[in-house]
């Protein structure tokens, strides 16, 4: 690193995405000593867009990031790029640089990281023509031949959603049972026109740089334009479990407990964006950290009064 961040901080964001941002952005403002820590790996690296920001739609999500660390310089927030390998319930961060920095309060968007299936194309096309969520990508591919590759029975709920957007949409049911499909399961489908193949799908058919085709096993294809999928959410809540948080199962994954403002059930750590949830899309992303950061501006107000002599 090439700066050294001493001291103490009043806040130290864990996470430089849309929700850490907005987070310091508030905190900033508010004229509170923050401190950002971004390991640079934001969910929605893959994709050349974000869609559905009201006056960012469009923009490249690197862009984004680039316009937000500017503005919070603007208002005294200091940012390292670097990862936080350990914090303490004293609050003390130590940085894989070797710095170790101290906070009165914490704010983790760490996100989640996107496990895809081991179908071969699939991670090669990721946020291209292979994509998850209709409401990010669903006009861009709309009117298209859309596949969707089922890997759990939850899989019908994406094609059923992905058939507002076009009226071409073939299920693979690659490794998911047809009988683990109940009659509303077939009833849906069969009413939005969605077509079902069974048979497990062995590869992605790309030619000249462009998703053509679903192969299976058995060597038929399928003309298809943008296929979806449903990664495994892995979520970044390592130094959340590490401090004690409480977490909750979700059909998603493990995320903390939380109040309306993402503060966890550990006093004086918040946490905001993909961190404390699956669908936390870049608009809610960046809500919950100006949330997070209104609310700990308050209440280090409120304890720095009701503590002054």
């Amino acid at each position: 690193m090439t700066e050294t961040h001493t001291g103490t901080y009043e806040v130290v964001v864990i996470g430089g995405g849309a929700a850490g941002l907005s987070a310091a952005l508030v905190l900033g403002r508010s004229r509170r000593r923050t401190l950002v820590v971004d390991a640079g790996e934001p969910r929605n690296a893959p994709a050349a867009h974000m869609q559905g920001y009201l006056t960012r739609d469009g923009m490249s999500p690197a862009e984004f990031l680039a316009l937000g660390r500017e503005e919070i310089a603007r208002y005294g927030v200091e940012l390292v790029q670097d990862r936080v390998v350990d914090v303490t319930s004293g609050f003390a961060v130590t940085l894989a640089g070797g710095e170790t920095v101290r906070a009165r309060r914490l704010v983790i968007a760490t996100g989640l990281k996107d496990e895809l299936p081991a179908v071969p194309g699939v991670a090669e096309r990721f946020g291209r023509d292979v994509i998850h969520c209709p409401y990010c990508h669903g006009w861009e591919v709309r009117d298209q031949a859309f596949g969707v590759l089922a890997t759990t029975p939850l899989s019908v709920h994406q094609a059923l959603m992905v058939s507002q957007w076009s009226k071409d949409v073939t299920l693979f049911l690659h490794t998911v049972a047809e009988s683990g499909l109940t009659d509303d399961d077939l009833r849906r489908l069969a009413a939005a026109g969605v077509a079902v193949v069974p048979g497990e799908v062995a590869e992605l058919v790309v030619e000249d740089d462009r998703l053509t085709g679903v192969r299976l096993a058995d060597g038929t294809t399928h003309p298809r334009d943008a296929v979806f999928v449903a990664p495994r959410p892995i979520p970044g809540t390592g130094l959340l479990e590490k401090l004690g948080a409480e977490m909750q199962e979700t059909p998603f994954g493990a995320y903390p407990v939380v109040d309306e403002t993402g503060l966890t059930t550990v006093p004086g750590v918040w946490t905001a964006g993909n961190a404390m949830g699956f669908a936390e899309q870049v608009v809610n992303a960046a809500a919950s950290g100006y949330r997070a950061g209104a609310t700990i501006n308050g209440e280090l107000l409120m304890t720095d009064l009701d503590t002054a002599p």
